[in-house]
């Protein structure tokens, strides 16, 4: 019997798993596993849980996001060292397959599901090789279930997808370009009968956008959190959504009732320059002054809210990032996300820096490291990259500083008035103040800023 070894490559600067919480399945190796012929021995590595030595195997295939790919390159060239074949997939493998075609035997750009059996078969006659490029699924028709019996049973939440695509164009974002603008949903019925079959209580649904952007996206979400109720499903879990899932309270209130514990929205910025820089409609639409009560709905509802925010944008100053602090510790969002603007490959934001000379970060493969959403990889304009930092960092130890931390935490109990919501989300924003202590910054900048300086006191 063949032997295919399946990993998920985790780069040395991150070092592993951080918490189980915050840390999610490969839920992509599982579904290629699932579709992998009967005759192959199928095994997924998964490196979250600390790196793995080399080991036998007939076929490895390898996933990675820009910031692992590294450690995938590594991982590719000791096993072509022994003569084992390699074949390369993921978003970065498909926003620069010629690249990672150097470091592999094949590449897999897009969605691997539509081409896996042909990878095999090529792979079993000995000429798998270049580049295989996968068309968009029809999700409407999906039967296959992730082979779930072999991932690694120590996370807390388990993955599940429902929807693929995005109609939106984001400027820093690279979704679009991988599984395009449209919108593909499974049944709802679909939805459930895996839901019944996922082992344990706790889910994290992995769509880039859960409830989606339209009534019939709407309706479809609502479908299915009536039918978690009235299966008695009991699963405790959470989503990605837009700052629109707020308008209908009604839809919330069914959420939270079918075990919504919190969901991260991505809110980017408070200012409106940026939201038209991110090309950003939804919050532009909605307006960056009801931030506060697009939270106000999520907790009516009894779920907690990761907010997820951007910084490192042109023109930002001092004044800005202390604007930002603020209102983080005010507004009620009871979970921080925050990141420094990076342009990943397959985005406009990429492009446009290429094409006007502002990247920093340019000896690839090996600068890819420091595309992770930490480093300041490009040139803003406006503000200098020492000041983001310092920004960064105040922020960060303005929200988690006696007595502001408890006062958060004090809100989000009494605003969300669900203590198993209050709980979960509790310990999300300690598993995300935990990945910030392992930044390459962190600790080297005051806490305090002088107002309308980058520099810093004490």
């Amino acid at each position: 019997m063949r032997k295919l070894l399946l990993i998920n490559p985790v780069g040395r600067i991150s070092g592993g798993l951080l918490s189980r919480v915050s840390t999610f399945q490969p839920l992509g190796l599982a579904y290629l596993a699932a579709l992998t012929p009967s005759g192959w021995d199928v095994k997924i590595n998964d490196e979250n849980f600390g790196q793995l030595p080399i080991e036998d195997a007939d076929l490895v295939g390898i996933t990675a996001f820009t910031s692992s790919v590294n450690r995938a390159y590594e991982i590719a060239q000791q096993y072509r060292q022994r003569g084992v074949k390699v074949v390369m997939g993921g978003i970065h493998a498909s926003m620069m397959p010629d690249e990672a075609l150097g470091y592999s035997d094949a590449v897999v750009v897009g969605e691997a599901e539509s081409v896996w059996a042909k990878v095999i078969a090529d792979f079993e006659s000995g000429r798998m090789s270049g580049i295989y490029r996968g068309a968009q699924i029809d999700l409407g028709v999906r039967a296959v279930r992730p082979r779930r019996d072999l991932l690694d049973p120590r996370y807390v939440f388990h993955s599940v997808q429902t929807s693929r695509g995005c109609p939106f164009r984001c400027d820093f974002c690279s979704v679009t370009q991988y599984l395009g603008h449209t919108y593909r949903q499974r049944a709802p019925e679909d939805v459930l009968d895996e839901l019944e079959q996922v082992p344990g209580r706790y889910i994290f649904f992995v769509d880039d956008n859960l409830v989606g952007y339209t009534a019939e996206s709407r309706e479809r979400a609502r479908t299915l959190f009536d039918g978690m109720i009235r299966r008695g499903l009991s699963k405790r879990w959470w989503m990605q959504t837009s700052i629109n899932s707020a308008e209908d309270e009604g839809l919330l209130r069914l959420a939270g009732r079918s075990g919504c514990l919190f969901a991260l929205i991505g809110f980017e910025s408070i200012a409106e320059d940026h939201l038209k820089d991110m090309k950003k409609g939804i919050n532009l639409r909605i307006g960056v002054d009801n931030y506060r009560r697009v939270i106000r709905s999520f907790h009516r509802a009894g779920i907690g809210v990761v907010g997820s925010f951007i910084i490192g944008n042109d023109h930002e100053s001092v004044r800005y990032y202390r604007q930002m602090a603020r209102f983080l510790v005010s507004a009620g969002v009871d979970a921080v996300q925050l990141a420094i603007l990076t342009p990943f490959p397959g985005s406009m934001l990429m492009e446009r820096m290429k094409a006007e000379g502002r990247l920093t970060k340019t000896s690839f493969p090996q600068d890819w490291a420091s595309y992770r959403l930490s480093y300041v990889v490009r040139s803003p304009v406006g503000v200098d990259a020492d000041t983001i930092y310092r920004g960064d960092n105040y922020i960060k130890r303005h929200i988690y500083s006696f007595p502001r931390s408890q006062w958060r935490s004090l809100r989000s109990f009494v605003g969300i008035r669900n203590l198993v919501s209050y709980t979960a989300v509790h310990r999300f924003d300690r598993a995300l103040k935990r990945s910030w202590k392992g930044a390459h910054y962190y600790g080297t900048y005051s806490s305090r800023l002088e107002e309308g300086t980058g520099k810093t006191e004490g």
